[in-house]
């Protein structure tokens, strides 16, 4: 059965701003601005394993709203579908404040 977003903002489909690598650094990723897309992207953003593997699953171009991350992290990790919706919400807050998706 698929997870359902139930606020508003959580099924709004976004996608990843190009021009972004996502890159290990130790025990974490680093996603770094390439090319001239993001010449003025002077961030630094880290991800633990949990967000590199959503933002992996996503990097093809392809949209997504929480309900398709809640469904990612369903198939991956031994969650619940409300955790796993909440934790969704919360990573793509995070992923829109740092300016990463549209």
């Amino acid at each position: 059965m698929p997870v359902r977003a139930k606020n508003y903002q959580l099924s709004i489909i976004m996608h990843i701003i190009s021009g972004f690598k996502l890159r290990p650094l130790g025990d974490e990723f680093i996603l770094v601005g390439e090319g001239v897309e993001q010449v003025n992207f002077n961030k630094m953003i880290t991800m633990n394993d949990t967000a590199a593997y959503l933002w992996q699953q996503v990097s093809d171009g392809s949209e997504f709203d929480a309900a398709r991350l809640a469904q990612l992290l369903c198939s991956e990790y031994e969650v619940s579908e409300s955790q796993a919706l909440q934790d969704a919400g919360k990573t793509l807050q995070a992923w829109l404040k740092a300016g990463i998706i549209a």
